[in-house]
């Protein structure tokens, strides 16, 4: 075996890791507080790609050209942006359908899923779009024959998801709206009655949700370059088994998930057949979850009698 090429594997895998660990926390979070899986997620971040396309644009052509401004710019945007939408759909999608049977707000987040497809292809066209790298150059660990690297971008992605999963963990642990949104998961009635206004809590993981989300789609978006309508889907089901395999409901869980995920497709690409990394990835939760149904850091589920 290569190591040089089982470095650049590890370090291709670290960051789709990170991008799918970033999305994988919009599902956990909204599935532990209100107990619903929203499929409209991978959408949200789809659609964040193409605000990282617009915003760049219109930031160049305001006349910025720090990269690093242009990024920062962009990243606050999209998260604003993506933030509204996740509101909205907690509030049309889900908010009126909480008491309704389970499959009620299935069915209402795949339909919010496809509109959101459909109004972009319709908006934006059909074609692959693309952004001009920002940030060139990389690390090279090796000889000139022999080496791996790491760009400047998947460096920034990796420090950047870092950065944000741990905010978001600081803010759940540390502060009140955390702690309300710590109760709100135990026990919603309890949480009404002491005061806590659950809805506000609730709308308030979906846009964290959806921020996440967007910051994935536009650091993704840098560093791959392309994009195009149906992208959210795939990369959202992706996500979505990170959570699960991490354990969904956790928030270190959907980290470990996503980053697991990617180092086994991108190991299982580089060194196998790339044309069947999904089917090991899949494999791979199907095994894992039948030794530990509930993920790696998830939490039996107990029924309530």
């Amino acid at each position: 075996m290569d190591l040089y090429v089982l470095g650049q594997q590890l370090v291709n895998g670290l960051v789709l890791g990170a991008t799918y660990g970033l999305i994988a926390v919009g599902y956990t979070m909204v599935y532990g507080i209100i107990g619903m899986i929203n499929f409209a997620h991978g959408e949200i971040y789809m659609i964040s790609a193409y605000l990282a396309a617009i915003g760049l644009a219109v930031l160049a052509w305001m006349g910025i050209q720090s990269p690093f401004l242009l990024i920062a710019l962009t990243l606050v945007f999209a998260i604003v942006v993506t933030s509204t939408y996740g509101v909205v759909i907690e509030r049309l999608a889900y908010r009126p359908l909480r008491k309704a049977n389970r499959l009620a707000p299935l069915i209402s987040a795949i339909g919010v899923s496809l509109i959101l497809q459909n109004y972009v292809q319709l908006s934006q066209g059909a074609k692959n779009q693309g952004v001009p790298t920002l940030i060139s150059g990389a690390l090279r660990i090796g000889e000139a024959d022999h080496f791996f690297q790491i760009t400047y971008t998947q460096i920034m992605i990796i420090l950047v998801a870092l950065f944000s999963m741990g905010i978001l963990n600081a803010v759940v642990r540390f502060t009140a709206l955390g702690r309300a949104m710590r109760a709100t998961q135990q026990d919603r009635g309890m949480a009404e009655i002491l005061g806590i206004n659950t809805d506000r809590i609730i709308a308030v993981v979906f846009a964290i949700g959806a921020a996440m989300a967007a910051v994935a789609g536009v650091l993704i978006t840098l560093n791959y370059g392309s994009f195009d309508f149906y992208v959210g889907f795939v990369t959202g089901i992706k996500a979505f088994t990170a959570a699960v395999l991490g354990g969904i409901g956790s928030l270190p869980g959907a980290m470990l998930g996503g980053i697991l995920l990617g180092l086994a497709e991108s190991l299982f690409s580089g060194f196998v057949n790339s044309d069947y990394k999904d089917v090991f990835a899949f494999g791979l939760l199907v095994a894992i979850l039948i030794f530990r149904p509930s993920g790696l850091l998830g939490k039996p589920v107990v029924e309530k009698v």
